[in-house]
């Protein structure tokens, strides 16, 4: 913790190396985090820079309760929902209907060969079945599930509870489950 603390001073300074290195350690997941949200690559560029502008603008207001990386994901997050909001109406958890919320059909994943898995098909149609998931159960399932970031600094990065990520995470993952099982079922079948 103290070489981040170190980072943060020398940041407020305005100390050029330091944003270089956080750069680097951060954009390409703050761009795959706006992509995988937003599903335009010219918005999610813009979603890095702001995040990284804000960083500059308003590193001396950083009170260092969450690392800066989370702080980072927390900015693009919330710039991806705002440009969201304006194409978009994101939809509430609240107003979700509960029979949506269990898939139709499961399908015994132990008995699909795994060259299927390692496939560019089947890797297309998990990213299709991603991108299908609606923004809140996607950002939950990016950041635990692929980023791997813990379930409470992605509870801090989406200002939700721990609770919150856990249950949209569930929901994610069987979303994604009833989805790629007609994909997948006709490898069973065979």
């Amino acid at each position: 913790m103290q070489d981040e603390r170190e980072m943060i001073a020398k940041l407020k300074q305005r100390n050029p190396e330091v944003l270089a290195h956080i750069f680097e350690q951060q954009a390409d997941q703050l761009y795959r985090l706006a992509v995988s949200l937003l599903h335009d690559e010219q918005q999610a560029d813009g979603v890095v820079q702001n995040t990284f502008l804000a960083l500059i603008n308003h590193v001396d207001s950083f009170e260092g309760r969450a690392n800066i990386g989370t702080w980072l994901y927390r900015v693009a997050y919330n710039d991806c929902m705002r440009r969201l909001r304006e194409t978009q109406r994101v939809a509430d958890m609240k107003d979700e209907d509960v029979d949506d919320l269990m898939p139709a059909c499961f399908v015994d994943w132990q008995n699909v060969p795994d060259e299927v898995f390692q496939s560019a098909e089947a890797s297309a149609e998990m990213s299709r079945a991603i991108a299908a998931l609606k923004p809140d159960m996607r950002a939950v399932f990016l950041l635990r599930d692929v980023e791997q970031i813990s379930t409470l600094e992605t509870a801090q990065i989406l200002d939700i509870s721990v609770e919150a990520v856990k249950v949209r995470l569930h929901r994610a993952r069987l979303a994604l489950r009833e989805r790629l099982a007609t994909y997948f079922d006709e490898w069973v079948r065979a």
